[in-house]
Formats: structure tokens, C-alpha cells, sequence
């Protein structure tokens, strides 16, 4: 996120936080002009980001504001924990591949649903993943 962009925060410490998170994300994807098609494939990713915030990051925050860069607007969402990180990011991005009980979709299926994604993460530091979705 950028100077001057106005944001809001949300702890992610619960499930009920899950379900807020994916309706700020789904109201400010509506306000910033997002196509019905777009916002729901940002409310999945955001839905699948909260949700491993909560269970592998234990916990952590989401950062949400409509940044506008080069003439387009679009809607960005940034989650934050301080739990263990991941040794192979790259293993953890691969569909299958799950440390839990789902299905291993959760990065990589974010990862395609957004226009951008961005992962950080090291084993000890906690994870930081950006999704962005632009207005077409």
C-alpha cells in the first residue's frame, strides 16, 4: 500500500473475522466499480487468505483500500500474521498441496484469481500475501 491511500484494517482472529473481511472486501470491490464476475473472484481469494491467516498464520490482520496507479482503480487486500512462515513458499503455491484439511487450492487458486499477488514469507518471520484486483 502506498502513501495516501485511504485503508482500512480488520484483525483476522476469528471465523466470524473471515465472513467480515470477504463483505468489506465485497463492499469496497461494489464502491471501486468492480464487475460482478470480478468481485466474486476477489472474495474468493480474500475468503481463502483470511482463512489460512486464521488457521496457519494464527491469527493475523487485513489491510483493504482502492488504490489507483497508471489511470486504473482497482481494490487491494493485504494479510498479515506473525506465525510460522513457510520454508518453500513455491510447494505451498502448488494445487494439492496442503499442510491441513482442504483441498490445497488456497494460494494458488488466490494467486489466479487476482490481477496481482504477491507472497512474502520465510521459515520463523510470518507471511505476508497482497492481492489486487483491477476494474476492467
Amino acid at each position: 500500500m502506498t502513501a495516501g491511500e485511504e485503508q482500512q484494517q480488520l484483525p483476522i482472529a476469528s471465523n466470524d473475522d473471515v465472513v467480515r473481511a470477504r463483505r468489506l472486501v465485497r463492499s469496497l470491490a461494489q464502491e471501486c466499480g468492480l464487475s460482478l464476475v470480478d468481485q466474486t473472484k476477489l472474495v474468493t481469494a480474500v475468503s481463502e487468505l483470511a482463512r489460512n491467516t486464521l488457521v496457519h498464520g494464527g491469527g493475523g490482520s487485513m489491510r483493504v483500500c482502492c488504490p489507483q496507479e497508471r489511470g486504473r482503480r482497482g481494490v487491494r487486500a493485504v494479510f498479515e500474521d506473525s506465525g510460522p512462515g513457510m520454508a518453500d513458499p513455491e510447494q505451498a503455491l502448488t494445487d494439492g498441496w496442503t499442510t491441513g484439511d482442504g483441498l490445497g487450492l488456497g494460494l494458488g487458486g488466490a494467486r489466479r484469481l487476482a490481477d496481482h499477488f504477491e507472497l512474502e514469507t520465510a521459515p520463523g518471520s510470518g507471511t505476508r500475501v497482497t492481492v489486487t484486483k483491477w476494474v476492467r
